[in-house]
């Protein structure tokens, strides 16, 4: 497992998509690549930004997604 800066996490992906992916593809290898995201605020998410979240989310084929609420 690697965490990706959130700052440059698409440069870091892009990383480890030619450093790690493309050479496992190349040796003709089936891959399977899991993305999990993790973000809290301390004042918790509003409305508009849970339902764009969850379209999004449902539109790109997340298995699954949600938010937790104390």
């Amino acid at each position: 497992m690697r965490t990706l800066d959130p700052q440059t996490y698409g440069k870091d992906f892009a990383v480890v998509v030619e450093g790690v992916l493309q050479r496992l593809s190349a040796t003709g290898a089936q891959l399977a690549v899991k993305l999990e995201i993790s973000a809290t605020t301390a004042d918790g998410f509003g409305d508009d930004a849970v339902r764009t979240v969850s379209e999004n989310a449902g539109t790109l084929r997340f298995e699954q997604s949600g938010f937790e609420t104390d």
